[in-house]
């Protein structure tokens, strides 16, 4: 039956594409000429019309994904027609193939696949002869072509199966991975920071600072940098510009009315039953049996999130909206009628009625309609202000003639502050050259700004008295870590015992299971593939940035047999399989087509080519 279902499906995808060629107006019928074959693969022709309709379909397909049509010159940029032909070119060597190898379908077998085809039957389930017929001849083909077609996908189908079947990778392979995955480790770790130092570090004074500057001045870089300068008007600039009438501050509450004035709600959960017998068993167990309402939904295979209905409204409840409304905050009511059935209700919570006033929310709806007013004013200098840029105005003049504000900022691409906040302006920055002219650009805000680039800074060493608290800091925290460190690495021969982190008067951390992929807080980048690296005993200090970390591995943990492995290694095990056998078969496949010696015709490729728009 699975091999029948395989050729049926087959023969739907080649009626399928034959009726696309027919009934789409493409096909060997459009070539001049008497062309029938672009070239031959051992014993085996490769029709034009093949070519074609492969050639074509995966050009629909592309397009179909893209939204935009596939010229066939764009196709041919791709690699698409070399694709296609490659393909049909093993396609055919595996037909001659089968044919050297006598592998083919009986006439029973085709003839009952055939019969089974739904395009091919009638509306009384029967095969229609005349339907078979008359489908095939849309599509521009014999029922002998179309059933040698079906015996030939048929035959390089059983082919492969024999090829690929009983193909399996060593399971060593696929172990080796869940191990390497589900391996555990226990290990005791201990965190030493700035406060855990036994003793204080010494102060430097300026003398060292300058030294660590100078041989660090590496450290101490400034970025590229461009100085530039800037007018900026933002919506907030012209507010007090700004009036609302009180009609459309109305209109806008009233626009608003279900925001500023809703009904009582309820925050519910319901457990619909499927009669009304179930439902009264279900009340009762909860009145006189004992029986909690979470366990009434766990006996339905369901979970609380499963049955929660969220905040509603007395009529969103239809029928029960009475009764769960009339119920307290904890109360399970019910069975009640509703259109899925009988059920239960539980009340969790009470939302009550809101009602705003219309003078209540005056002052934020104000706010929002003036800046939107605000937003649209902008919009409406913009092109004044741009066309006076463009006849020579200055940024300073703008900011003295009009509410532009003028601004200068020292902009690289790490820069975040103040107007470099805005995606807009970084990206206008980022393009920005010398000898640009001020334009008006807009941000995501509604602002509106023009910039001038005044300078270009390269990389460069930032001042020693600039950069004097960098100094101090960075110098401070190599200390910090070098005193951990060899503190740490002081205490290392004391942590072998059980009780070794304790008596070194470490706070130690125990974790147990913990896998490969594990997070574990405040410990260095990573850490955990040192512990993997680690021997049973072992103990390493790790380096953090301002801390240092002392671990002990105490136990190596094989991955277990637990579900979640046992699934992992049968899929693996079924990839690899799989893996394998396709390789395989593109190996044999290779071979197959190279021993079939294929002989393809150019000019017959270019007249198919040339039918393409």
């Amino acid at each position: 039956m699975a091999k029948r279902s395989g050729i049926g499906k087959i023969a739907m995808w080649i009626l399928l594409g034959l009726l696309f060629i027919g009934l789409g107006g493409f096909g060997a019928a459009n070539l001049s000429g008497n062309i029938r074959s672009i070239g031959t693969v051992g014993t085996k022709s490769i029709p034009v019309d093949s070519y074609a309709r492969q050639l074509q379909n995966e050009m629909q397909a592309i397009s179909s994904q893209t939204g935009q049509p596939l010229p066939f010159a764009r196709a041919q940029e791709i690699g698409l027609d070399r694709a296609v032909l490659q393909r049909l070119v093993r396609n055919r060597a595996l037909d001659h193939e089968t044919g050297e190898l006598g592998l083919s379908i009986g006439d029973e077998a085709l003839r009952n696949e055939i019969l089974q085809i739904a395009s091919f039957q009638g509306v009384n389930g029967e095969f229609d002869r005349e339907g078979y017929r008359f489908a095939l001849q849309q599509g521009g083909v014999s029922e002998a072509e179309f059933e040698i077609s079906l015996r030939e996908e048929a035959a390089r189908t059983l082919l492969q199966g024999a090829v690929l079947g009983g193909v399996k990778m060593p399971a060593t392979y696929a172990e080796t991975l869940v191990n390497y995955v589900g391996e555990q480790r226990d290990f005791t770790w201990s965190l030493l920071e700035a406060e855990s130092l036994t003793a204080p570090l010494p102060v430097p004074n300026e003398a060292e600072l300058r030294s660590y500057y100078d041989e660090n001045t590496d450290k101490f870089m400034l970025p590229d940098t461009k100085m530039i300068t800037y007018a900026l008007l933002t919506p907030d600039a012209m507010i007090d510009e700004v009036e609302v009438p009180e009609e459309e501050l109305r209109a806008e509450y009233d626009a608003r009315a279900d925001v500023y004035n809703q009904p009582e709600r309820r925050l519910v959960e319901r457990l619909v039953f499927p009669d009304q017998e179930t439902a009264d068993q279900a009340a009762a167990a909860l009145e006189v049996g004992g029986t909690r309402f979470r366990n009434l939904v766990e006996d339905r295979g369901l979970t609380l999130a499963d049955i929660d209905l969220g905040d509603v409204g007395r009529l969103e409840l239809d029928a029960a909206g009475e009764g769960v409304f009339s119920a307290a905050v904890g109360e399970v009511i019910g069975p009640l009628p509703t259109p899925l059935g009988p059920a239960l209700f539980r009340v969790n919570g009470v939302l009550p009625a809101q009602a705003i006033a219309f003078e209540d929310a005056r002052g934020d709806l104000q706010e929002e309609l003036a800046l939107a007013r605000a937003v649209r004013a902008v919009e409406a200098r913009a092109q004044d202000l741009d066309d006076q840029l463009a006849g020579g105005a200055t940024l300073e003049q703008l900011a003295d003639e009009t509410k532009m504000t003028l601004g200068s900022i020292a902009w690289h691409a790490d820069s975040s502050e103040d107007i470099a906040a805005y995606v807009d302006f970084r990206e206008a920055a980022r393009n920005l050259q010398a000898g640009d002219f001020a334009k008006i650009q807009q941000l995501e805000d509604g602002s509106i700004f023009a910039m001038r680039l005044d300078e270009e800074l390269p990389a460069r060493v930032n001042p020693f008295e600039d950069a004097l608290e960098d100094v101090r800091a960075t110098l401070s925290m190599e200390q910090t870590l070098a005193a951990l460190t060899t503190q740490a690495e002081a205490l290392v021969p004391t942590l072998d015992g059980a009780v070794g982190f304790e008596a070194a008067g470490l706070d130690a951390v125990i974790e147990t299971d913990q896998r490969r992929n594990a997070f574990i807080t405040n410990t260095p980048a990573g850490f955990m593939s040192d512990v993997f690296d680690m021997e049973i005993g072992e103990i390493r200090v790790l380096p953090n940035e301002d801390s240092v970390v002392i671990v002990r591995l105490d136990a190596i943990n094989p991955a277990s047999d637990a579900a979640e492995n046992v699934a992992l290694l049968s899929q693996l095990g079924a990839q690899m399989d799989q893996a394998l056998a396709q390789d395989l078969f593109t190996i044999y496949a290779d071979d197959v087509v190279r021993r079939a010696e294929p002989q393809i015709d150019q000019r017959a490729l270019q007249a198919v080519h040339v039918n393409f728009p």
